[in-house]
């Protein structure tokens, strides 16, 4: 059984790694090569490589070389988490965009973006429409004298409000709204995702459309953007066809616009330099691991990944969950198929064929939220049994079918549970809605009230038929 492990990383996985080893009774020793955050923390030190021990085939143990201040060191582990995640090293395609080394004005990745005051006064470009990309530039132009950002492929712009109020994640990630997805075929699902997403405004006469709509993109989340775009203060601009000393030419738009500082909103690639190829190997932006996690094809599995997936929803109870199911299988509670099962696994994945129901998750590290961690919930008996609930506790069981799916879910039962997860599922919204309730007001009751009960009474028998037939 692994007793010592090391993580390889302070983020929010490394920590959730770290307090998952030691519910386990394990020794995490946490390496951060920055000065923030860590586990036994061992601050600005930088892991150098990982290696299998000679007897690794016995033991499954790592050698583990670090340097800090200018010296090197090692130790040996039971067990590795690497917990660097997928936003590692800024990914910069200069090579794409002719001319720019001969641009005379200011240029950098997002990564480097600390505070707006940079652009005042100044003419800003914004090469990206990911979330980072759309915030650089909505804040900027409070301060700019004229912003454009750049898109090749639009994307769909939605309000952290979502219906009612009520915040967005917690209406859209949903038991019954995955479930409801999942049934339908995928066209419908992108038909209905467009009809939503263009309710709050209608994104072709923003130049936001997403030109390929087959494909799951992760939603820009920005309350502001709409209201800049109509007010002229951000300009929405199609790729760049090419960079001048003070200028740029986009395509299809034959006119220069003079341009003082061009930031790259272009994304992340990540790589594991201390770890060999022959342990994990990164291609096309993914690695072979078993469930997001476990190298197929080593003969003990004493290496995880966490963190390195993309679901639709938090990555924070996602990462977690992962750490609860990995320190079981260190500690030898749980155990993984053969090897064979696992490679079949993988190699499946990589072919990132449809499934032809509900959203199609085919870029790589992509993953259905609820059904992913359901699924690794499964493998430590932590998953809910709605069915069960429903009969012994309908009030908690209809709660977690149609309200939020919530962390609090996964610790309602198995390793980890926690006394208060039922209470707390209960009572979420009244957290939720506390902050913005600051007067006091009273609402007269609706006469349709009966009717939306009836409704909503019919809507749930179908829903469990639905489920359990």
């Amino acid at each position: 059984m692994a007793k010592r492990v090391a993580i390889v990383g302070a983020g929010v996985s490394g920590l959730a790694s770290i307090k998952c080893c030691l519910e386990e009774g394990l020794e995490p020793t946490c390496f951060e090569r920055s000065d923030d955050l860590g586990g036994l923390w061992r601050f600005t030190t930088k892991v150098c490589s990982v290696t299998k021990c000679p007897d690794f085939t016995v033991t499954g143990q790592w050698e583990v070389v670090t340097q800090h201040e200018g010296k090197q060191g090692s130790a040996i582990f039971d067990a590795v988490m690497v917990c660097t995640g997928f936003l590692t090293d800024p990914y910069l395609p200069l090579d794409s965009f002719p001319g720019i080394n001969t641009f005379k004005g200011q240029y950098f990745h997002s990564r480097q973006y600390k505070y707006p005051n940079i652009f005042k006064d100044k003419r800003v470009l914004v090469i990206g429409m990911g979330n980072s990309g759309t915030d650089i530039a909505v804040e900027a132009s409070h301060l700019a004298e004229k912003v454009f950002l750049s898109t090749t492929g639009g994307a769909w712009v939605i309000s952290r409000v979502f219906d009612s109020g009520y915040p967005w994640d917690m209406v859209f990630t949903t038991r019954f709204q995955n479930m409801f997805r999942n049934s339908l075929p995928t066209p419908i699902v992108n038909w209905l995702l467009a009809r939503k997403m263009n309710s709050w405004f209608h994104h072709a006469n923003y130049g936001l459309v997403p030109e390929d709509r087959t494909q799951l993109r992760e939603p820009v989340l920005n309350d502001e953007l709409p209201g800049r775009i109509i007010t002229g203060k951000v300009l929405i601009k199609p790729s760049i066809k090419e960079v001048k000393e003070n200028s740029v030419v986009f395509n299809n738009t034959p006119k220069e616009e003079p341009i003082d500082i061009i930031v790259f909103a272009t994304g992340y690639t990540f790589a594991f330099p201390f770890l060999d190829e022959s342990v994990v190997k990164v291609e096309n932006g993914q690695a072979s691991l078993y469930k997001y996690i476990f190298p197929a094809h080593l003969p003990k599995p004493t290496l995880a990944v966490i963190g390195l997936i993309k679901p639709l929803g938090s990555i924070i109870p996602t990462g977690e969950t992962q750490a609860r199911w990995v320190v079981r299988v260190l500690k030898g509670i749980n155990k993984l198929p053969p090897q064979s099962v696992m490679i079949e696994e993988v190699n499946a994945r990589k072919e990132n064929k449809p499934s032809g129901f509900g959203l199609c998750y085919c870029k790589a590290l992509q993953a259905d939220y609820i059904t992913y961690i359901d699924e690794l919930l499964t493998y430590i008996n932590a998953k809910p049994n709605l069915f069960s609930m429903l009969l012994t506790d309908p009030r908690l069981g209809l709660t977690i079918f149609f309200g939020p799916s919530t962390p609090y879910q996964f610790r309602l039962t198995g390793p980890g549970k926690w006394e208060g997860a039922r209470n707390a599922i209960l009572t979420q919204w009244d957290r939720t809605f506390k902050v913005t309730k600051t007067r006091s007001v009273q609402e007269s009751p609706s006469p349709f009230a009966s009717l939306l009960k009836l409704l909503g009474l019919l809507a749930l028998l179908m829903a469990i038929f639905l489920i359990f037939l």
